[in-house]
Order: structure tokens, then C-alpha cells, then sequence
């Protein structure tokens, strides 16, 4: 199996930040909108697709905040993704069209929904990646944080 990339949407709007709730068997748990690039396609323009794929909304791609390597085999979840090796590029994106929400088109197999969440209480949310809610929080007080990220949960 290869390396993936895969294009995330940190949508912001105001104090809040747009995100597709899940649910497992621990309860719900949250993700930024995104997916899998396909070949042909620039990272702007996955992630505008799977953003109205996942949340219905189209969005305007701003500045990459982060670069996370998400390697399943190292993972709590690892009996249901060892084998998945993705680099995940994280972009701060703003909603177009705020009045006109869509249905999302191809919601992932877990999502139940999708919620703006306050991003000063990010840290009491189960979100993954777990460490970039501080980093959002950061983002939002203006701190700069680093790039890269590596191979974290």
C-alpha cells in the first residue's frame, strides 16, 4: 500500500471552527472536513471538493497551518487502520455562501452530523488529531506554531 495525501479543512468562522461529528462504539468524536487527493487534483481543490462532499459547503482555501503524518500502525486504532500511511495537510479555509448550506453529498462512513465548535473549549472535545486543538487555540491568539508536525495523535 502507498502514501496517501489527504487535504483538511480548518474552517473558521468568527470564534468557531466547523468540524463532521462521528460516532463509534466510545461515543462521538469529532474531524476536520477532508480527503483523499485524487491524482490530477491540487490539495485547494480536494479539499474544496470533499468540503461539500463532507459539510456542504463550499469554502475559500487560505494559508497551510499544519502538516501532520498520520502512520494507523502507531495509533489507538490500529486494529482497524495498520496498514494506512497518509500525509495530512491542514489548511485555515473560510465559508462562502454562510446563508446557503448544502446537505453534504458523501458524508463518511462514521459522520452523524456535522458542528461548529468554540475554539477556546476545543480541549474538551474528543477531536482528531488530538494535539491540533491546542494548536488551533494558538492559531486563534495569534501564536505561531510549527509547521510540520510528524507522526502524532
Amino acid at each position: 500500500m502507498g502514501i496517501r495525501n489527504s487535504a483538511k479543512g480548518i474552517i473558521i468562522s468568527e470564534d468557531k471552527i466547523l468540524v463532521t461529528k462521528n460516532r463509534d462504539s466510545e461515543g462521538v468524536y469529532y474531524l476536520f472536513p477532508g480527503g483523499g487527493q485524487e491524482w490530477g487534483e491540487t490539495l485547494h481543490h480536494t479539499l474544496i471538493r470533499e468540503c461539500l462532499e463532507e459539510v456542504g459547503k463550499e469554502v475559500d482555501v487560505k494559508e497551510l497551518l499544519h502538516i501532520r503524518e498520520y502512520i494507523g500502525k502507531n495509533h489507538e486504532h490500529a486494529a482497524f487502520d495498520s496498514a494506512v500511511h497518509q500525509v495530512e495537510f491542514y489548511f485555515v479555509c473560510h465559508a462562502l455562501n454562510e446563508c446557503g448550506d448544502q446537505a453534504p453529498t458523501q458524508p463518511d462512513q462514521n459522520q452523524v452530523g456535522m458542528e461548529w465548535l468554540p475554539i477556546e473549549a476545543l480541549l474538551e472535545y474528543r477531536i482528531y488529531p488530538k494535539s491540533l486543538r491546542k494548536s488551533i487555540i494558538e492559531y486563534h491568539n495569534d501564536k505561531k506554531s510549527f509547521v510540520y508536525l510528524g507522526d502524532i495523535n
